[in-house]
């Protein structure tokens, strides 16, 4: 064996299980994505610490110890367009102090595509699994488990791989996970299903859609019930071919692990879909000349699914591309009823609807214009309905005349109402500096400290409640 790969080797042993070093605090990444040129600069760029929904989930509320452990994408310190280092950061907040621990350093991984972001997933004896995905098959994706339950600072290693945006699910009453994931097969992407028991041997992926180019989806449990919802990327239609365009929402799930799958309604189907009139589709937009981008999944109190989900004329930012508009697909039962919400003015703009167990439904979103008009993201708003969609109040302004724009907010698992939502600021236009944030329930907002001087340190409340709102839309 050559004396360079015999040390490597020996090194990867030495760190598969070992404590981590911490950060000096929360400090986001910034990222780009494809230069437009003109005023807009870029496709979407920002503060990414959360991006993107096809990650999930980031952040859980574990009651046995009254904490929200969550994983972020930091900064290595360069901010720039290219020459920072994608750190993954777990951190935990402590619900009966109030305080924010320093963030553990997991992982450098070795880009500043936000695309590599972590997800977060608890198993049933509270060990944490952090798995660091993989843009496409140019770099290693990895797979860590905490030593101890409910604890941030020791890790072991369990697999160097490869998948893209991971979603990984552990269900409490089959004691397994279901990690659905996206595999990039000749540059397209088609979304997989897999399953394990213990975290380390898992079934082999099963492929479950590539509609025409490919697709993306996002996924959210209800008990041991798991549900996904998936656009695909058109190879025909008025509003846009290729890998930039998203049309149509389909929607599946499963009852058992990935096992078998079914239609909203309970009809079984088979793997994989592939067909663009499929049975499971919930929206033909390429029908409307619109392009989709899905947002978010919860359940009302029936258990009956509603995806969130925003519309537009394009890929390309600004205007031309408008109206930005967001909508509900809400299964009654019957039918699935669209409903309006509001409108924005970017498609990468992101926010989580939550369905409390009163009937309330909550969006918290950066639906204001920020100070980059028309970059990703703007400022966050807080709305409500109290009629499954119908209507919906403006609730709170969460934040304003804030120096960069706010996206990509996102909800934990289990959600506590003092941690509502997790997400970072960054400029749209440039380079920048990226704050994290979280937000209570009712919609004030707290920075976490980017240098901390203690183990545990209290997030500083920076929007309080009670603004008034401006003028509606």
């Amino acid at each position: 064996m050559p004396l360079i790969l015999a040390l490597a080797l020996l090194l990867a042993v030495a760190q598969s299980t070992d404590q981590r070093p911490v950060a000096v605090g929360y400090r986001g990444i910034w990222y780009m994505n494809e230069k437009v040129g003109g005023e807009y600069v870029y496709k979407y760029s920002g503060g990414f610490a959360t991006y993107p929904q096809w990650h999930a989930p980031v952040a859980i509320y574990a009651p046995a110890v009254a904490k929200t452990f969550f994983v972020l994408g930091g900064s290595g310190g360069q901010v720039s367009e290219s020459r920072d280092r994608l750190q993954h950061l777990v951190g935990a907040f402590d619900h009966r102090t109030g305080m924010v621990s320093r963030p553990t350093m997991l992982l450098d991984k070795q880009t500043e595509d936000a695309h590599d972001n972590p997800v977060l997933s608890i198993d049933g004896a509270g060990h944490l699994w952090v798995f660091s995905a993989a843009h496409g098959t140019s770099r290693p994706a990895y797979v860590h488990r905490s030593v101890r339950p409910h604890d941030i600072g020791a890790w072991e290693l369990i697999d160097t791989t490869n998948f893209s945006y991971p979603q990984p699910w552990y269900l409490p009453g089959r004691a397994e996970f279901l990690f659905l994931h996206t595999r990039y097969q000749q540059g397209q992407r088609s979304l997989y299903a897999s399953r394990s028991g213990d975290g380390r041997a898992w079934s082999t992926p099963e492929k479950l859609a590539h509609v025409q180019m490919g697709d993306y989806q996002i996924s959210w449990p209800i008990g041991d019930r798991v549900a996904t919802a998936f656009d695909m990327h058109p190879s025909t239609g008025r509003a846009g071919t290729g890998m930039n365009y998203r049309s149509n929402i389909y929607y599946l799930e499963t009852p058992d692990a990935g096992r078998t799958w079914t239609t909203v309604d309970g009809r079984r189907v088979t793997l994989p879909v592939t067909d663009v009139a499929h049975v499971s589709r919930v929206l033909d937009s390429v029908a409307l000349d619109r392009s989709v981008y899905l947002k978010d999944l919860a359940f009302d109190a029936e258990g009956r699914p509603v995806i969130l989900y925003l519309t537009s004329r394009g890929y390309r930012p600004g205007p031309d591309s408008g109206p930005f508009t967001w909508f509900t697909a809400h299964w009654t039962g019957t039918t699935w009823q669209h409903r309006r919400v509001t409108d924005s003015d970017h498609n990468y703009d992101h926010g989580s609807l939550v369905i409390e167990a009163d009937g309330e439904w909550r969006v918290m979103a950066p639906t204001d214009p920020g100070p980059q008009p028309f970059g990703t993201g703007g400022e966050m708003v807080l709305w409500t309905s109290r009629t499954a969609g119908a209507d919906w109040a403006r609730t709170r302004t969460m934040t304003a005349g804030s120096a960069r724009n706010h996206s990509y907010a996102r909800k934990p698992l289990h959600a506590h109402a003092d941690l509502a939502a997790i997400w970072a600021d960054g400029d749209a236009r440039q380079p920048s500096v990226s704050h994290i944030y979280i937000a209570n329930r009712d919609g004030e907002v707290f920075r976490l400290p980017d240098t901390m001087t203690a183990p545990w340190q209290r997030p500083v409340r920076v929007f309080p409640m009670g603004q008034p709102p401006p003028p509606p839309r």
